[in-house]
């Protein structure tokens, strides 16, 4: 409580905080909204899949030219402009579906449209947050915005039900629209502190290659970028794909994958909590230990240790992956030239999340030939022995904390 009162006496952390609280709950709602409302319309998975698919190309392909912008100008300005283009396009889709006129390619269009302005948002975002506070308090406020976000998605998914069933898809979407408006207009408020020197400005490509040189010269970046892509396509996607599947296969009942998730959800609230106090000598690699208990859970749980065992690993690996998020995201803070910390987040982005639809689509092929059981436990093993890799280079074993130093 009492680093929260320090955080909470910062105005532009105070306004900045608010607004994504509002608005990350919004876009927790317009996950399940999109998938009843293709569901109700056209009863298609292939067309939901269609649309997310488009979501997720479209923020891909431009999530590092949004990175060099948010090094150009000011962060809370692009996330302002984004704000209004994601409520404005909401607003939209809201209006189209009351009136009945929504198609499927309307959609696409729509959501193609969403996750282009998205790419623009998420690396601002990164790069605002520590000039909103004081240096020492960068990891607390990494902290609780990652909450925040945990919050927001069981609180996202129940609200979009609980809308969709009384008042319909149309208002779910109506509010959506409505948490970016009001999100917009809290970010008018904030005036972010100057923090470093502004980046050398030049052509759109010669700073993309600027950008990436910060990456590629720090291995203790691109090297843990690189082992995290493995994870997310060897643990994470069979995790998503695979769950429920492996659950009836080994527990009798596929909701009980529900549970699992929930638990490792709870232990990420708890990791966010936790690293509001706790700081790490080294970081990185307290990090990377902490995260591979959740490889190994996935193997225990395919291979069917008892349901209360694993529900307990669930939510210990969560609390793992919450801390290394916050520590990564300091990490980056504390060390990158804040000129170019927008540039380098778009590029961690990008490795993240670049090989994840892949992984979908591999992951439920494998399974189809080997089985889902024997197809997540080696994804597993094999995702937790790349992430040790990630302690190799020596640059990523002696990082230590900025803000443990005298």
């Amino acid at each position: 409580m009492n680093r929260f009162s320090r955080l909470w006496g910062h105005k532009d952390f105070r306004w900045l905080f608010l607004s994504q609280t509002i608005s990350t709950t919004g876009d927790r709602i317009v996950l399940v909204a999109l998938a009843l409302l293709v569901t109700e319309r056209t009863g298609s998975t292939a067309e939901l899949g269609l649309v997310l698919g488009v979501y997720t190309a479209s923020h891909l392909a431009f999530v590092l030219f949004g990175g060099v912008w948010a090094d150009r100008l000011p962060r809370h300005r692009i996330m302002l402009s984004t704000d209004l283009i994601r409520g404005c396009l909401h607003a939209l889709l809201a209006l189209l579906i009351v009136l009945d006129a929504i198609t499927i390619w309307q959609l696409v269009v729509i959501e193609a449209l969403f996750g282009a302005a998205e790419a623009f948002f998420r690396p601002a975002f990164s790069g605002l947050v520590p000039q909103t506070v004081p240096e020492e308090l960068i990891q607390e406020a990494n902290a609780l915005n990652s909450l925040t976000q945990t919050i927001a998605e069981f609180a996202g998914p129940a609200l979009a039900t609980v809308l969709v069933l009384t008042v319909g898809t149309g208002t779910a979407f109506a509010v959506d629209a409505a948490t970016f408006f009001v999100s917009a207009a809290l970010l008018a408020l904030v005036r972010p502190r100057p923090r470093g020197e502004a980046a050398p400005r030049g052509s759109l490509r010669a700073e993309l290659r600027a950008g990436f040189e910060e990456v590629r010269s720090r291995a203790w970046v691109w090297v843990t970028i690189a082992v995290f892509s493995f994870q997310l396509l060897g643990a994470y996607a069979p995790y998503v794909v695979l769950g429920p599947t492996v659950a009836q296969e080994r527990y009798g009942d596929a909701a009980l994958y529900g549970w699992l998730a929930a638990a490792v959800g709870f232990g990420t609230a708890l990791g966010s909590l936790l690293a509001l106090r706790w700081r790490p000598r080294r970081p990185l690699v307290a990090g990377i230990l902490l995260v591979l208990p959740f490889c190994l859970m996935l193997s225990g749980y395919a291979l069917g240790i008892p349901l209360a065992l694993a529900l307990v690993a669930g939510a210990t690996t969560g609390v793992g992956v919450a801390l290394f998020s916050v520590w990564w995201q300091t990490a980056l803070a504390e060390r990158i030239p804040p000129g170019a910390l927008s540039r380098v987040t778009s590029y961690d982005y990008l490795g993240s999340l670049a090989l994840m639809p892949i992984g979908y689509v591999v992951v439920g092929a494998l399974a189809d030939e080997l089985g889902a059981t024997e197809v997540m436990a080696a994804g597993g093993l094999l995702a937790a022995s790349v992430l040790l890799l990630g302690l190799l280079p020596r640059e990523t074993r002696e990082l230590e904390s900025v803000s443990r130093r005298p």
